[in-house]
């Protein structure tokens, strides 16, 4: 089973949030909780199954000291804005 950290940043794979980027806020073996920092932020985070996301390694490395909903939001559209 593949190593998921806080940190990393996945695509939802199922569920009507299909194709929806999230940033990874925990994680145990079983369930992954996840922000966008609009909908779902920092301080309720949506809870999903692992199979059910795509991770990908490219994410920051470092968890912000104070997690916040602005700072979730600019690491998606960082990594957005790198990848178009």
């Amino acid at each position: 089973m593949e190593e998921i950290r806080p940190g990393m940043l996945a695509y939802s794979l199922a569920g009507h949030d299909k194709g929806s980027l999230y940033y990874i806020v925990k994680a145990d073996e079983r369930f992954v909780w996840l922000s966008d920092g609009k909908l779902k932020n920092t301080d309720s985070p949506k809870r999903k199954n692992r199979k059910h996301i795509q991770v990908i390694k490219k994410g920051t490395e470092e968890v912000p000291a104070p997690l916040t909903n602005e700072a979730v939001k600019r690491i998606i559209k960082q990594y957005l804005r790198k990848e178009s």
